[in-house]
């Protein structure tokens, strides 16, 4: 069957992560995606390695890990757009297109005539879309933006990491480019409403994302803690500020998060525990009660969730509705019975390297399932049957194009 978004077209001249992610969302869900590299060079993550992935002999081919993450799905075209042969190659794709996704600094495209004014002067309904660190406007709009600066200055290594009266206390950042990969996230969301706006109005629109914006607007429930609390939210490791108990504890043989959301779940945790009267007791009966006691009873807890082992934990409470898990590695999350129920490692037959493993995506559609039919490319893969079979250049036309350096 074919995806939700059969049909669509997206010119992606995006790079490294968060507009990738975007892309590779949409390819999955069915549209076309054309990525625009530079020759040669292609996006900087073909290089973020080790590890490559290997060919068929386990030689390093030239394409990290990282490239793979976020680019199945998509055709390679090395065009140069700095040079006025690739701009024009860049706008005759861009007026067949419904999507154009970019994420280079702030007037840069402008200043090769392929700004959202230059492209839908051409093709009115181009929904295009700019992904910068810190926006189109503002004081700081020309700065560039990286993921690990934007967790700092949006506030994320503010709340993360463990106390600062604690051994390793400090701010830290996540293990996974957070803001990278939200502002892509957002990213497709904005181009999905701007294609639906398009359906009433017939145009297109210009897309301001911003990872700063996503970052600061992702604090969510900190945020509005300070706003209405007025006091400047701090780290609490592991634990939950609002919630308590709501945080990892060590069990018999390693650890164990428990995640106690409501008085009901806390009751049922005391009945397991062996300890009901802790339930009743008036310190701890109510959520906002466990909060202000919170170092007593963390302590109290942890005395009992150390005398048995973390499945067993897992198991008991799980059977009455109290949520628990372990935690897991890496292998030990693609060993779960319910990720592989769940179709979230695939593979998928690339030229050079066989079978390739990769992360399945997240959406299950009832009527237009999600698809997986072209592998991470390799560089400049589709190039010839992009220009010849959708501009209709002529095979000569395409040897002087790369025989001069545009392609």
């Amino acid at each position: 069957m074919a995806g939700p978004l059969e049909g669509l077209r997206v010119l992606d001249l995006s790079r490294v992560l968060a507009g990738p992610w975007c892309s590779q969302m949409l390819a999955d869900m069915g549209a076309e995606v054309i990525k625009i590299e530079r020759p040669g060079r292609g996006d900087d993550t073909r290089s973020w390695g080790p590890p490559y992935v290997k060919d068929r002999d386990g030689q390093d081919t030239p394409d990290a890990a990282y490239f793979f993450a976020t680019n199945r799905g998509k055709q390679s075209v090395t065009v140069d757009f700095t040079r006025p042969e690739g701009q024009a190659l860049v706008r005759e794709l861009a007026a067949l297109s419904d999507v154009l996704l970019e994420n280079l600094k702030v007037g840069d495209l402008a200043r090769y005539g392929l700004a959202y004014e230059d492209l839908s002067a051409i093709n009115p309904r181009l929904v295009y879309c700019s992904i910068t660190g810190f926006g189109q406007t503002g004081p700081l709009a020309s700065r560039p933006g990286y993921d690990f600066i934007i967790q700092a200055m949006g506030g994320l290594m503010s709340v993360t990491g463990e106390r600062d009266d604690r051994p390793g206390g400090g701010p830290q950042k996540l293990g996974i480019a957070y803001a990278d990969l939200t502002t892509g996230m957002h990213a497709a969301i904005g181009v999905l409403a701007a294609l639906v706006q398009r359906g009433v109005s017939g145009r297109g629109q210009y897309i301001d994302l911003a990872l700063l914006d996503v970052q600061v607007a992702s604090m969510a429930v900190m945020a509005m803690n300070y706003f209405i609390g007025g006091k400047v939210p701090g780290r609490y490791g592991n634990a939950h500020a609002n919630i308590v108990p709501y945080e990892v504890f060590q069990a018999a043989d390693g650890p164990l998060v428990l995640a106690v959301g409501n008085d009901a779940q806390f009751r049922r945790l005391c009945a397991v525990a062996g300890v009901p009267a802790l339930a009743d007791d008036a310190r701890y009966a109510t959520n906002a009660g466990r909060v202000r006691n919170r170092v007593e009873l963390i302590a109290l807890l942890q005395e009992i969730v150390a005398t048995r082992p973390a499945l067993a934990w897992e198991e008991a409470l799980c059977a009455v509705d109290v949520p628990a898990g372990r935690i897991n590695d890496m292998a030990q999350v693609f060993e779960l019975p319910q990720v592989a129920a769940r179709g979230l490692r695939i593979e998928l037959a690339h030229p050079a390297a066989g079978q390739v493993p990769l992360v399945g995506s997240p959406f299950h559609f009832s009527d237009t399932p999600v698809s997986y039919h072209l592998p991470p490319p390799r560089l400049g893969e589709h190039t010839d049957a992009v220009l010849g079979g959708l501009l209709g250049r002529s095979a000569a036309d395409i040897a002087a194009l790369r025989s001069a350096g545009v392609l």
